[in-house]
């Protein structure tokens, strides 16, 4: 279990728990952050923002050392997602150690992300196999660079045969890793495309082989955001089991502390999926536990502003509540306990 308390930024270790969570409220609009990095990342990026790699090499370095490779994931994606728009730093680190594992894996994860919106996608994803390939083989341990192998092979439209050689990769060397997991439910959601159901077997297959508390419990309500969005809304997939798979994400929230940055992402998608099937209490709950941590995703699906639409979703979900307190959507009635 990654120590969730010391992912939070030091202003929300306080032992002092914030007023709107002892009041049950939730935090004022200009108290509500977009993706807020960590402490650690946090002073990476500002490093970089000033040209230099050190800090993020650390970084990197670290979470390889200690095999952390969810950390790990979520540095990576963060720091390209820095490095499209403020190269430099980037651009002396691979100058300066061409070699490097750390900056290999960034380096394909970057390549990978330049050309994503681009027309031609397919056909510049394969130009940059050999960035993966070299990442893959920069540290044997590694899962990441095979979470970005399928997201490759989701974007460059490759077959199924060569999807499973990836997976099967991918499960050797980190079997519970939630990335590599949404890697591959987002594969087969493109690729079956209408048939959600077979994604829902994926999703279910896999948490009920995962521990509690682990973030594969949140992977068939990642699958019901996928249905419900790109699947035309319920009709794909019955409606009980959207349920089941929002109900298991609750479950594994409330594993979490209030607050804590760790579980921010899946909290944010399982809003936006109860919000989807009308559960506007279940949906005021999940918004008390996320606090003041909003993220792009999902509501920059949306808006072009996601924080504004975090917020206007958050009044939504509390407006519905406050008048049906108990009801849900089509009349469904939630039982005690959620």
């Amino acid at each position: 279990m990654v120590d969730t308390m010391a992912l939070l930024p030091p202003f929300i270790r306080a032992s002092r728990v914030p007023p709107y969570l002892v009041t049950g409220g939730l935090p004022a609009d200009d108290e509500v952050l977009l993706d807020v990095p960590d402490d650690r990342l946090g002073p990476a990026l500002v490093a970089a923002g000033q040209g230099a790699y050190g800090h993020a090499a650390e970084l990197l370095a670290g979470t390889r050392e200690s095999a952390a490779w969810e950390l790990r994931d979520r540095y990576v994606r963060r720091l390209s997602a820095f490095a499209r728009s403020r190269p430099e730093w980037y651009d002396a680190w691979r100058a300066e150690t061409p070699y490097d594992p750390d900056q290999l894996l960034l380096g394909a994860q970057l390549a990978v992300d330049r050309v994503w919106d681009s027309p031609a996608r397919a056909e510049l994803l394969r130009e940059v196999s050999l960035l993966i390939t070299a990442a893959a083989r920069g540290e044997d341990r590694d899962p990441v660079p095979w979470r970005i192998a399928l997201d490759h092979a989701r974007g460059s439209q490759a077959g199924h045969t060569y999807f499973g050689e990836l997976w099967e990769a991918a499960l050797r060397r980190a079997p519970l890793h939630y990335g590599c997991h949404v890697a591959a439910l987002r594969y087969l959601a493109t690729s079956w495309r209408g048939s959600y159901r077979e994604c829902f077997d994926f999703a279910d297959r896999a948490a009920q082989d995962a521990p509690p508390g682990s973030l594969i419990q949140a992977l068939p309500a990642r699958a019901a955001l996928a249905c419900l969005t790109e699947g035309g809304g319920t009709g794909p997939v019955p409606r009980e089991r959207l349920d089941a798979a929002a109900d298991r994400a609750i479950e594994l929230s409330a594993t979490f502390a209030a607050a804590d940055l760790w579980p921010a992402e899946v909290r944010n998608k399982l809003v936006y999926v109860l919000v989807c099937l009308g559960r506007w209490t279940d949906a005021l709950d999940q918004l008390r536990m996320i606090g003041p941590y909003a993220t792009s995703f999902p509501w920059g699906r949306e808006s072009e502003d996601p924080l504004g639409r975090f917020l206007e979703v958050r009044e939504e979900v509390r407006r519905h509540a406050l008048i049906h307190p108990r009801s849900e959507h089509r009349g469904r009635v939630r039982s005690g306990g959620h």
